[in-house]
């Protein structure tokens, strides 16, 4: 190409543009600086993009306060005995060898002017661009007679670990013929077909050591994800174990006592074995400090997951009110991938491409009976929106089901493998 002015000065101006993005866009301090607290399945994969994909344009600083990250997704498949608890567990060392700086702390409040967030360690870690991936935490007085003190008698086991295996110790307890109860959780929570499946797999778990034993449900709601389909594997594998209550049988009209172990259901108390609270949830306890939930969630924008309150915040997964997605590991994955494209496009200068998302939720009934439900959404001005979605029927063959739950276990590996590399 011949220079002549006009080119020289257009080339010239956009060659320093190009210099000098880093230091503009990082406010004058070097390399631009992104936060990520929380190492699930949103927050592990937001750094690690940000990372991989800007090659040490960008400093990436995850903030994790666990060292082993237990995903809650196929945690019940470990209660049913299909997965033990070490194949739950993925260290931190593929994100650090990949460039992300993994601190293992908590991370206690957010100076939105200084742009620092706090550590319960001491100190405070500096960012331009921050994403919160907290993951769930519970509300407070959802069911009467439980709190957070009572979670060693009647755990919850919806996040990942140590509860998982205490409610796996607890069902291996039970007495000969024992009553299992869940008390369900109500609607917008942490995978929508999770209670389900963990019904179905206890029952698993109970119709080969424990056949007399029972399980009541306590549901406020009156109807669940897969219902059809649950219900037909339940009759199919596990006919008269499972007692289902819904809202329209007072199943919403729940009190526990966990120093008797009984649960009282629209008045009518019943003494258990085992008792599963699942409460109503809210988005992870460092999203309210810092200022942007609107009630119990997180409300953001659907292009690229920020902040409603604050352009320079994200929040991804369970913790976002974002519009039609289910909140699930895939979804806070699918949504991380969107979130890290913009964060380092805003830093950088390099291509934003258009949202897009997608969600699938697999669970286990029986062995090698897997079922599943789907969909794809697209960025809207007001939300994440659903485009088209799928779901299995009831009626399917053997073949059909043990080919789902291969799927399941591919999909595993896979998310896995993206999440923590």
């Amino acid at each position: 190409m011949k220079l002549n002015r006009r080119v020289f000065i257009g080339t010239s101006a956009a060659a320093a543009a190009t210099l000098a993005a880093p230091s503009v866009f990082a406010a004058g301090h070097g390399k631009p600086r992104v936060v990520v607290v929380g190492g699930g399945a949103g927050g592990a994969t937001a750094a690690r993009y940000i990372a991989k994909d800007s090659k040490g344009e960008i400093d990436v600083t995850l903030i994790e306060p666990t060292r082993m990250y237990y995903t809650c997704f196929f945690s019940n498949l470990y209660l049913g005995g299909f997965k033990e608890i070490d194949d739950l567990g993925h260290s931190y060392g593929g994100l650090a060898a990949g460039g992300v700086n993994v601190v293992h702390d908590w991370a206690t409040g957010v100076d939105r002017d200084a742009k620092t967030v706090a550590l319960a360690g001491g100190g405070s870690v500096p960012y331009d661009k921050l994403i919160l991936s907290p993951g769930i935490d519970f509300v407070d007085g959802a069911v009467e007679g439980w709190d957070l003190s009572a979670q060693n008698a009647m755990p919850h086991a919806y996040k990942g670990g140590s509860q998982t295996e205490l409610l796996k110790a607890q069902l291996m307890a039970m007495p000969e013929g024992g009553t299992f109860a869940m008390v369900a959780p109500p609607n917008p929570y942490r995978c929508p077909p999770g209670p389900y499946e963990r019904v179905s797999m206890v029952a698993h778990y109970l119709k080969a050591n424990n056949p007399t034993a029972k399980i009541i449900v306590a549901d406020p709601k009156a109807k669940f994800s897969k219902q059809g389909l649950f219900q037909e594997g339940w009759a199919n594998h596990y006919e008269g174990m499972v007692d289902w209550i819904g809202e329209d049988f007072g199943g919403g009209n729940v009190s526990v006592d966990p120093n008797a172990m009984t649960v009282t259901i629209d008045g009518e108390e019943t003494s258990v074995d085992v008792c599963n609270v699942i409460p109503a949830m809210k988005a992870g306890r460092i999203a309210e400090l810092a200022g942007v939930t609107d009630g119990n969630w997180a409300p953001v924008n659907a292009a690229d997951m920020s902040s409603k309150a604050d352009g320079d915040i994200y929040v991804l997964g369970d913790a976002a009110s974002q519009g039609d997605m289910p909140k699930s590991g895939f979804s806070a994955n699918s949504q991380a991938k969107v979130c890290a494209n913009a964060v380092r496009g805003a830093l950088t200068g390099s291509k934003v491409f258009p949202a897009k998302f997608s969600n699938t939720c697999w669970s286990l009934i029986d062995t090698n009976d897997g079922v599943k439900v789907g969909a794809t959404y697209e960025a809207t001005e007001e939300k994440i929106a659903k485009v088209d979605g799928f779901i299995s029927a009831t009626g399917e063959s053997a073949d059909l089901r043990r080919a789902t739950y291969e799927e399941s276990k591919g999909w595993y590996a896979g998310i896995t493998a993206d999440m923590f590399g």
